[in-house]
């Protein structure tokens, strides 16, 4: 049940960043749920190996390469998708998932006060 929700609030998270930045597109809200479940599963199965291999730059930037890893699992979703959803370029992934991560720790920082 959890793994639905957090497929619920990622596809408003992307249709709202859509709305904000000129460069997202989404072609409606069904596109959203897919490119959120899409994304899920990147984050899943290929995030890791993403972070295995980039370890050392990972330790080196204290983490902040995280974000770059993010916005790459962003961009491969976007392409993975095609016409229905689409990304300006990396400057914009890496904004979109900069606030995909704050609006997450802020989701989770009021749940855990529950």
């Amino acid at each position: 049940m959890r793994w639905v929700a957090h497929i619920a609030i990622n596809a408003v998270l992307l249709l709202a960043l859509a709305g904000y930045f000129d460069s997202i597109y989404l072609s409606s809200v069904g596109a959203a749920l897919v490119a959120s479940v899409l994304l899920s599963f990147l984050n899943t199965f290929v995030r890791p190996l993403l972070v295995l291999l980039t370890l050392p730059v990972t330790v080196l930037t204290f983490g902040l390469f995280l974000f770059v890893i993010n916005a790459m699992t962003l961009a491969m979703t976007a392409w993975l998708m095609g016409s229905s959803f689409q990304i300006g370029g990396f400057r914009t992934a890496l904004f979109a998932s900069l606030a995909i991560s704050l609006f997450h720790l802020i989701i989770e920082s009021v749940r855990k006060e529950k």
